[in-house]
């Protein structure tokens, strides 16, 4: 009689975690759009400020970092566009409030420091803080398309979580080897 009042219970459980994983599913689901859909104007945004850094950048090699990162956030952004198209949605219009304010940010500090010795330094600064935004977002991505059963647009993300972590590598290299010695020099 034990076992027969465990299993009606067991069995109970085991179909309320089925409902709760399923609407976590679906929740966690709703999230992943949501996040893919932001990254996806965040990658625009950027794409309009990067030219800025580029023309304010005083060495060479930092404008032509973020000429280069340019090119590889329009290509994000068009991976974005097939991803969702890949699994029947569409990036709905949705302003990345972090971005924005990363690239505010990052302006007032141009404008702080425009002609002085630390200004490539600055916008280093100002670009790490963007790139290490884009690395968790696209790392959370992956890892909601694998719960989601999204697999299928995980090596698109993956390819741009790639490229975010060697753009913020270069950024590293140029501040310890030019841009933050330079800035001392005022």
């Amino acid at each position: 009689m034990k076992s027969r009042s465990q299993n009606p219970k067991k069995s109970t459980d085991q179909g309320r975690r089925d409902d709760r994983e399923s609407s976590d599913n679906s929740s966690l689901r709703k999230a992943f759009l949501d996040q893919l859909a932001d990254v996806y104007n965040a990658e625009q945004q950027l794409t309009k400020a990067l030219p800025k850094m580029a023309k304010a950048a005083q060495s060479e090699e930092l404008q032509s970092a973020f000429e280069s990162h340019l090119e590889e956030t329009e290509q994000q952004a068009q991976r974005l566009e097939e991803a969702a198209q890949s699994i029947g949605e569409s990036l709905k219009g949705k302003k990345c409030k972090a971005m924005e304010g990363l690239i505010k940010e990052g302006e007032e500090m141009m404008s702080e420091f425009k002609g002085e010795a630390a200004l490539d330094a600055v916008l280093i600064a100002a670009a790490q803080k963007v790139e290490h935004y884009e690395i968790a977002t696209y790392g959370t991505l992956i890892e909601w398309a694998k719960q989601t059963q999204n697999e299928d647009i995980i090596e698109l993300l993956e390819s741009s979580l790639e490229e975010e972590k060697a753009a913020d590598e270069k950024l590293t290299e140029i501040a310890e080897s030019l841009a933050n010695p330079q800035g001392l020099e005022d």
